[in-house]
């Protein structure tokens, strides 16, 4: 059974830097598509960036030129670093697997992590 972990949340003021990290782990041989969610208060989840296994990257039009999203296929691991953090960039941050196999040949798909809380405030 595929496991996503996230870490890296935290408390930050606004204009500072987070880096979230989402480890797979699991019998895992390959990933397809990864990426970042989040969710405030009150709010539907909502899309934050994706990367393709190809290193492919799509981001949200709010965080365009803020954050970075990359990957570690060898680690199998999903990064979000994110700079100049704005008060409502606050949410919980969710890491997605979109599909992926197994060392075993079956497939996996639509795995989420935990979640993380990023909290940007003065």
């Amino acid at each position: 059974q595929v496991q996503l972990v996230e870490s890296g949340g935290g408390l930050v003021q606004p204009g500072g830097s987070l880096r979230l990290s989402c480890a797979a782990s699991g019998s895992i041989f390959s990933i397809n598509g990864m990426g970042w969610y989040r969710q405030a208060p009150e709010k539907q989840r909502e899309l934050v960036a994706t990367i393709t296994s190809n290193e492919s990257t799509n981001y949200a039009d709010s965080v365009k030129g803020r954050f970075t999203i990359s990957r570690d296929n060898a680690k199998n691991t999903v990064y979000l670093q994110m700079n100049r953090l704005k008060p409502e960039d606050t949410a919980v941050y969710y890491c997605h697997a979109d599909s992926g196999r197994y060392h075993s040949g079956a497939y996996f798909r639509d795995i989420w992590g935990q979640g993380t809380q990023v909290t940007v405030s003065s």
